[in-house]
């Protein structure tokens, strides 16, 4: 497979030839089962955090298939990512439940609170900020996630306090009732 430059990954700090060998390990794994792309995509995405161009062509070149098959399945999902991401992902709701109980106001609160657009991630890294159409917690609404944390009844007031629960540590359990 290609040999990669002694760098280290942005956002994890891990020396990227060692994401690789383990990208490596799972293309070995699932080159020769139909149908395993996406599979191995969740997992480089889970390694590397993001799909960059470069780790499309590792993936391409490793499984013998087109670049263009590899780019169009990872453009075609939402779930797959080209760009780096930050360490906790928020995903405020719009779904019409939570929109018509002010779920737009919160959306303004988060871009406020972390000077970030919707689909960005801020410049520290901490955080990726996307609009969810639906999380299937509408009796909830309006809510929104933080990695795996459903939040109920988010209002702008509370924005800050759900956010401060990630800066301040790193393993945040189980979704609050803030």
């Amino acid at each position: 497979m290609n040999e990669r430059p002694d760098t280290r990954c942005a956002t994890c700090g891990t020396d990227e030839n060692a994401l690789y060998d383990a990208v490596a390990k799972v293309i070995e794994q699932y080159k020769e089962k139909d149908g395993a792309l996406i599979m191995v995509l969740h997992a480089a995405q889970e390694i590397f955090g993001y799909l960059p161009m470069e780790l499309q062509e590792f993936i391409a070149d490793g499984m013998n298939i087109p670049l263009s098959e590899v780019c169009g399945v990872v453009s075609f999902y939402s779930f797959f990512s080209t760009q780096k991401r930050g360490k906790h992902t928020i995903r405020m709701c719009q779904g019409t439940a939570c929109y018509v109980r002010g779920g737009k106001k919160v959306v303004d609160a988060i871009k406020r609170e972390l000077d970030v657009e919707v689909g960005g991630t801020t410049a520290d890294g901490q955080y990726t900020f996307e609009i969810a159409r639906c999380i299937g917690a509408c009796g909830l609404a309006p809510a929104m996630m933080v990695d795996n944390d459903v939040y109920k009844q988010v209002n702008p007031a509370k924005v800050p306090a759900i956010l401060s629960r990630y800066e301040e540590t790193e393993a945040v359990e189980g979704g609050a009732e803030a």
